[in-house]
């Protein structure tokens, strides 16, 4: 484990001990400082001895519905996420915001008048030819992108690697393909970016003997997603290299890692709802006003996605507001967990701010330990690894 270290300006430097970190907090020479993962991380309140900083990499593996992030230096592994994208929200409210739009075109044209004389409005410009993102894949795109910049504000990040999907011909054929080059545009504008491909990535993840679960891709556990992130973090530091001897020939692992047990964090957006006129079907009460929908501010001080404390029936609850309820009767607040799920409704006397909302929800996992191995003697039982020749179809280390 490290803890993140800023300098006296904020400046990241080289990740520390937790022993250490500890020692300089007692010794009043840091302060602990927040950020928006809920990461462990120290600012320095003097100057600090060296500014060197080592080669760290930070690994993108992008999906359509899950990311998986890592970020990984030569001797240990600093980071683990798994993005939940919010790509299925975005296409749903998009697909109810099309069928609103054709209802109320239809109810504003007179079909008894001739065609030619009827209130259709008329194209402002041509809308069909444009280079715009889709809502759903620009949704995905920030999201990813807004917790690359978290990171490269704890750690001295000096490599990005995403994995780059390719099809066969000029044709995309999944959204994971869609806005590739606008991703590594916004990238390169941060930390110099290196793409990597599918296959390359399962063949070193194989090598360094990191489980992947392909079953289940909802399950937020390190497996599924966030150990591809680390590969791709590790493919900065292991090369298969060609190699030609005396008497042999063939291809190698050169390089030095060592994967390690990380902090690991599960990393979502809050559905949040815009303010709407009216649902689907408009209702009015009986002094004609329609029901209130969306928004993002209630009448008691907390805003949507706001991290709060919440009590009912002797238990406490940890999430995100999501809504409120005020009628005659009934006055309280819907707190969700960052799967978006309603944890329940509560009264607003009973909740506890804790944190205003940075439009990220974000959970932790202690320790994820690294299932290292995938049989015994073999590179990285918790090791260094070192390079690996594949030559004469046997692996064998230098």
């Amino acid at each position: 484990m490290r803890v993140p270290v800023l300098d006296i300006n904020g400046k990241p430097l080289m990740p520390t001990k937790p022993s250490r970190a500890r020692r300089w907090l007692k010794e009043g020479k840091a302060k602990v400082v927040h950020n928006d993962l809920n990461l462990f991380c120290i600012q320095l309140l003097v100057e600090s001895s060296g500014t060197k900083t080592q080669p760290i990499a930070l690994g993108l593996d992008p999906g359509k519905k899950f990311t998986g992030v890592g970020v990984q230096s030569a001797k240990v592994t600093l980071f683990m996420a798994h993005l939940i994208l919010p790509f299925p929200d975005i296409t749903k409210k998009m697909s109810g915001r099309l069928i609103l739009r054709r209802a109320r075109r239809g109810r504003r044209i007179n079909r008894t008048r001739p065609f030619n004389k009827r209130a259709h409005r008329q194209k402002r410009f041509d809308n069909r030819k444009q280079n715009k993102l889709p809502p759903s894949i620009r949704a995905n795109k920030e999201l990813e992108l807004r917790v690359t910049k978290e990171l490269v504000k704890l750690f001295p990040v000096t490599q990005i690697i995403y994995e780059y999907v390719k099809a066969k011909g000029k044709k995309g054929f999944s959204p994971v393909m869609v806005g590739q080059k606008v991703m590594l545009q916004w990238l390169e504008k941060i930390v110099p970016t290196n793409v990597q491909e599918g296959w390359q990535t399962s063949i070193l993840r194989q090598q360094l003997g990191l489980a992947k679960d392909k079953k289940n891709k909802d399950k937020q556990t390190p497996e599924t997603h966030a150990h591809d992130g680390v590969t791709l973090a590790a493919s900065n530091f292991m090369k298969f290299e060609k190699f030609q001897g005396a008497n042999t020939r063939g291809h190698r692992w050169e390089g030095f890692v060592k994967v390690t047990s990380a902090p690991f964090r599960v990393i979502a957006r809050p559905n949040l709802f815009r303010r709407q006129l009216h649902f689907e079907n408009p209702v009015k009460d009986v002094l004609g006003n329609r029901k209130r929908k969306g928004g993002t501010i209630t009448p008691f001080g907390f805003r949507s996605g706001d991290l709060v404390k919440a009590e009912k029936a002797g238990k406490v609850y940890i999430g995100w507001i999501g809504g409120y309820t005020q009628t005659a009767k009934t006055k309280n607040v819907s707190v969700y967990d960052h799967n978006w799920h309603r944890l329940g409704q509560f009264s607003p006397s009973k909740v506890q701010l804790l944190q205003r909302s940075s439009r990220l929800c974000v959970t932790s996992a202690r320790h994820w330990t690294t299932p290292f191995l995938r049989r015994p003697g073999n590179l990285a039982q918790a090791t260094p690894l070192r390079s690996v020749e594949l030559g004469d179809s046997r692996d064998c280390v230098e």
